[in-house]
């Protein structure tokens, strides 16, 4: 039997990491993390959108703070005693993720990423660069500077 030759010798591979929302895991890109820091409350802001608990201090900058959960629509845990923020940049801009729990930092084959189906006109499936099969469950693959465009607009118009 001949050997076949794939597409593999020509993957990628991508360093990821990996938390809960909920029930749900998501992941994104370690070159887009600054640090993980254990849960703070945020000081709010008036008229703030539903899913920007407010602004922390990091390191003398003020940066959103923003529940993960609530901007993509999925139910999150109560105990915030596990919770993280990620703080991570997204184009020119820095901001905190609230997440449940950082469960793990992968390394991935970038052939293992399958394309989120489109199957509703009031999905938008660019909030993911895909899924990841990943042992008994599917990892949603975030993709931050889709869902965070306008902090860049923002910042780029500053």
């Amino acid at each position: 039997m001949a050997a076949t030759t794939s597409a593999s010798s020509q993957q990628t591979t991508l360093e990821i990491i990996a938390f809960h929302l909920g029930n749900q895991q998501f992941c994104i890109k370690t070159t887009s993390i600054r640090e993980i820091r254990g849960w703070a409350a945020a000081t709010p802001l008036p008229h703030a959108p539903p899913h920007v608990l407010g602004v922390m201090n990091l390191r003398g900058s003020v940066i959103p703070v923003i529940d993960l959960a609530a901007k993509l629509a999925v139910p999150n845990a109560v105990d915030t005693s596990r919770s993280a923020i990620v703080v991570v940049e997204v184009g020119q801009g820095v901001l905190g993720l609230v997440v449940d729990q950082v469960s793990d930092i992968l390394s991935i084959g970038t052939d293992r990423i399958q394309p989120v189906p489109d199957f509703a006109a009031s999905f938008d499936p660019a909030f993911s660069y895909g899924i990841i099969p990943h042992e008994h469950s599917m990892v949603c693959f975030l993709n931050l500077d889709h869902m965070f465009a306008s902090l860049d607009e923002t910042a780029n118009a500053a």
